[in-house]
């Protein structure tokens, strides 16, 4: 009797076994075919978008009246970007794909800056018309070997989760038709020269990620261990961990890691090799029932900023996430807001710690800028905004444009149906850059039910 139960157990754990693992074998093929039909799809939207592409930028060439060409780079713009977008959905962060995204970016680029402006009263340029030509013969190169590919992939019914897998183990087969037709499309690429794109270029691709205006000496790694303790504030015993980063360039950092053995703490910074300044940081802790108001936090932001050397800063920003104040602070300089220098702080609400601390577009963008008087007076400007707008503060800062671009605005703070907008205007020609609807204080749903 004793012995049947066994069998019995033993024979269900046997099939209970066998279901779960087909269970688990069916997700795992649903999961791969669900990843390989998004490659497979963006891959293909990506040749066909370089087609268009290709066919857009003929178009181009054929035309001479703001009415059509306008349009028409707009539209060169939009497809570049969709095409850009394409390349980042498919497995190939593990190879070097950088120079055919470039491409797409000054395509982009281009396109943009060239159909946003007054083409009646600045027409394209021979050098700008060259420029087209020349995207117009690459994009054809491009949209060759991609189709190649394309047929392979058809014919042969490639799979790019194989694709996947060797990038990811280092390991491609000579026989991956995939990976040496990218490999292929990115040499043809590299052809090219920025030259080639002519003066009108103010490329949209990644800006220098180096901290190239940084000051001070470079610091060994004892000296950031000893920075880290200063912005934690940890001063018993601690365990430290260190690692380096960015060998062989002139702005690497290291990467640290603290932690205090008494109350098990534990802070993670990076720290900039040359002056040792904080790239961003992070403090592990619970945050408790709130004591301390956001006004309050804001002033151990500050407080916080100024024993560090960060100096002549605006509080731009305030916003409460829980029981934690986020603070975000940019340069003033003679009384002109510099945006691109940004710091962002997070304070903890119950005991008024410090939280969280990003400095890397400071580091990235500051210097000493050499800031002209607006060629056009504020009534000018205030004349480019919406007169139902009720204007309620004005005054001068330098924003990023749509061009990467730092430009001085007139900066006016406005109300328009009970919303707040801040409404930048350039202070040497009366474009309106850019229009921010300010975020109100988001509804409580707790309790909804």
């Amino acid at each position: 009797m004793l012995r049947t139960i066994l069998i019995g157990v033993l024979t269900l754990g046997i099939a209970g076994t066998a279901i779960w693992g087909y269970q688990e074998h069916r997700d795992k093929n649903a999961i791969l075919i669900n990843a390989e039909n998004n490659y497979q799809r963006a891959f293909h939207e990506l040749t066909y978008h370089i087609d268009v592409l290709h066919d857009k930028i003929g178009g181009t060439l054929a035309m001479n009246s703001r009415k059509s060409l306008s349009p028409a780079l707009a539209e060169v713009w939009r497809i570049a970007s969709q095409a850009h977008s394409e390349v980042g959905q498919l497995p190939l962060t593990l190879m070097s794909f950088n120079k055919t995204e470039e491409f797409l970016a000054n395509v982009g680029d281009f396109s943009y800056k060239t159909a946003v402006r007054d083409l009646d009263k600045d027409p394209l340029s021979e050098k700008e018309y060259q420029a087209l030509q020349e995207l117009y013969k690459q994009s054809a190169d491009i949209q060759n070997e991609l189709r190649k590919v394309q047929y392979m992939v058809l014919n042969n019914n490639l799979r790019w989760m194989d694709v996947e897998l060797a990038l990811a183990t280092n390991r491609e087969p000579q026989d991956n038709t995939i990976i040496d037709g990218f490999k292929t499309v990115e040499k043809t690429v590299e052809g090219y020269n920025d030259t080639s794109f002519g003066p009108a270029f103010i490329s949209m691709k990644k800006e220098d990620e180096n901290f190239q205006h940084l000051q001070g000496e470079e610091i060994s790694k004892k000296e950031a261990v000893s920075i880290a303790r200063k912005y934690t504030g940890f001063n018993g015993d601690v365990d430290a961990k260190i690692t380096e980063n960015g060998k062989g360039s002139d702005y690497g950092f290291y990467s640290v890691s603290i932690r205090d053995r008494k109350t098990k703490e534990e802070a993670n910074m990076d720290i900039t090799k040359k002056g040792g300044w904080p790239i961003w940081y992070i403090l592990t802790k619970d945050v408790k029932q709130q004591k301390i108001s956001l006004n309050d936090a804001s002033q151990k932001a500050v407080k916080f900023l100024k024993d560090h050397n960060f100096k002549n800063l605006d509080l731009f920003e305030s916003v409460q996430y829980d029981h934690v104040g986020v603070f975000k602070f940019v340069t003033n300089e003679n009384n002109v807001r510099i945006y691109p220098d940004a710091i962002t702080v997070k304070v903890a609400l119950d005991d008024g710690r410090i939280l969280g601390f990003s400095a890397e577009d400071y580091l990235k963008s500051h210097h000493v800028r050499d800031i002209k008087e607006p060629a056009i007076s504020i009534d000018e400007a205030k004349e480019k905004i919406n007169p139902n707008v009720k204007i309620m503060e004005d005054s001068l800062a330098i924003i990023m444009n749509d061009m990467n671009e730092e430009v001085l605005c007139y900066e006016f703070l406005g109300v328009l149906n009970d919303e707040t907008y801040r409404i930048y205007i350039n202070g040497e020609n009366g474009t309106e850059e850019k229009v921010e609807k300010l975020h109100q204080a988001e509804p409580i749903y707790e309790d909804i039910v």
